[in-house]
Order: structure tokens, then sequence, then C-alpha cells
């Protein structure tokens, strides 16, 4: 309650609505992320940001940790989301080989495209490992389908569609994103981050080729 107008007529403070202080500190994480990887996601920033005291901010989160816990979620799901717009665009029924083909070379573009654009963001979608339940098919209960469920489903289109055998397939999603990931960190944060835009390009079309050579 404040005291305001003549003669100390009471006014009520207006309230924020129930949840959109944390969904304001999720989303104030997300851009201190952005902009400097999981190290930038402080909680007091992140209030600072939302307009909220600190005192607030706790209410939500306990520390630093379970906002940054938050966020990397957050992070994933925009990867993921990127992910899906890609596979998206491709066009052809599913269950065609080639457009199965395409759906699968999609998924990897978005998923480098992401990593170069959001380096941020990317750092911090896998800044705590334990956030993720890879060893789970996930999406099937009723989870945001993540970068490794899409991958698995384009797999499973492959081996529907006769491109590769239900024996090849089992774990064929490990070896293919260990390639892509490792790639997109090369050349995002390790010693192939510096290599002209065109040698870049020559690296993702190369594992590309690989990735599809693979499946033949």
């Amino acid at each position: 309650m404040t005291t305001d107008g003549p003669a100390g007529a009471v006014t009520a403070t207006r309230r924020r609505p129930r949840g959109a202080v944390r969904d304001g500190l999720v989303a104030a994480g997300l851009e201190l992320a952005r902009a400097g990887g999981p190290d930038a996601v402080v909680l007091r920033e992140a209030a600072r940001m939302v307009g909220v005291v600190p005192n607030a901010a706790y209410r939500h989160f306990a520390d630093r940790d379970e906002l940054l816990a938050a966020v990397c979620t957050a992070a994933m799901r925009e990867l993921a989301a990127r992910m899906a717009a890609g596979v998206g665009r491709v066009r052809g029924k599913h269950g065609d080989a080639a457009a199965a083909r395409r759906r699968l070379r999609a998924v990897g573009q978005a998923y480098l495209e992401f990593a170069r654009e959001e380096p941020g963001l990317f750092a911090t979608a896998f800044a705590l490992p334990q956030q993720h339940a890879y060893d789970v098919e996930d999406g099937a209960r009723g989870q945001d389908p993540t970068p490794l469920h899409q991958l698995r489903a384009v797999l499973d289109e492959l081996a529907g569609a006769g491109v590769i055998s239900p024996r090849r397939r089992a774990g064929m999603e490990y070896p293919i994103w260990s390639t892509v990931h490792g790639l997109a960190v090369l050349t995002g944060q390790g010693p192939l981050r510096d290599v002209p835009d065109a040698t870049r390009h020559r690296l993702e079309e190369a594992t590309r080729a690989f990735i599809q050579s693979a499946l033949d």
C-alpha cells in the first residue's frame, strides 16, 4: 500500500501478474547469456533489468545457480526452435528418402548457424549438462522437443524410408551429434575460431558430406 494524494488517500500498489517476475528474470538472464555466455548470468543484474529488488528475485530463485539452470533450459529451447524452423522449411512428404536427407542436413545446418550467430546462448545451453536427460526419449512425455529429439526423429524417418537399416540406426544420433557439435566448438571457441569465413564454410560442407556418406 502507498499513501498518495490529498488527506493521505491510500491507493493499492500495482502488482505484477503471478509468474511475471520469474519469467522476466529468465528473459533477462537469456539476454545476459546472449551477450556474455553463462558467466554473465547474475541474479542481481537480472533483477535490476526487470526492475525488482534483489529480495524479490530471491523469492523465485534461491541463488544464481538456480537462475542459470532455468536460463540453460531456455537457451536449449531456443536452439531447438531454430532447428525445428529449419526442418519445417524443407519440402517433401514424411517418409520420402530424399526429403529426409534434406531434413538431416537442415538439422545440422541450423545447429551450426545457432552456434555461430548466438555463441553466448550456445555455450549457456550446454553449461549445465545435468539439466538435460539425454538417455531418454525426450519429447515423449509432453516435454519440449530438444535438439537430440529432432535428430532422432529425422534418423527414424531415414530408417523408415529404408535409407539406413534398423541395426545401423541404433545409436547413430550420438556420433552424428558429436561430429556437428565438435565442429561448432572448434570454430566457435576452439583453435579454428579465427579461420576465414570461406574456410569455415568448406569445413561445414565437408562435415555435412561426411555425415551423409555415413548413411550410404
